[in-house]
């Protein structure tokens, strides 16, 4: 079994900073690509960044040049720096990753979520 476990959340204020981690670990062949989603009360989740076992990364739109998602491959985690943090980005954060499996199936994890509040 695969399990991802987010660490950074917390209370903010706004244009304050933090910094979210999402280590991985079970048994896997490789880990294709990871990412950041979020959801807030009342909306759909929405995309925050995703990086690729390349490097390649994506980031919404509400998000791009405040926001820095990274990993470290040796240690299965990635990271999401969020600075110039606003209210609207109040949200449990959810960590996700697609997996190739010992038997090589591709799969979808997610963490169980942080939570971000951004809040004078």
């Amino acid at each position: 079994q695969v399990q991802l476990v987010e660490s950074g959340g917390g209370l903010v204020q706004p244009g304050g900073s933090l910094r979210l981690s999402c280590a991985s670990s079970g048994s896997f062949f490789s880990i294709n690509a990871m990412g950041w989603y979020r959801q807030a009360p009342g909306k759909e989740r929405e995309l925050v960044a995703t990086i690729t076992s390349g490097g390649s990364t994506n980031y919404g739109d509400s998000v791009k040049g405040r926001f820095t998602i990274s990993r470290d491959n040796a240690k299965n985690t990635v990271y999401l720096q969020m600075n110039s943090l606003k209210p609207e980005d109040t949200a449990v954060y959810y960590c996700n990753a697609k997996l190739t499996s010992s038997r090589f199936y591709n799969y979808t994890y997610w963490g169980q979520g942080t939570q971000v509040t951004v809040s004078s």
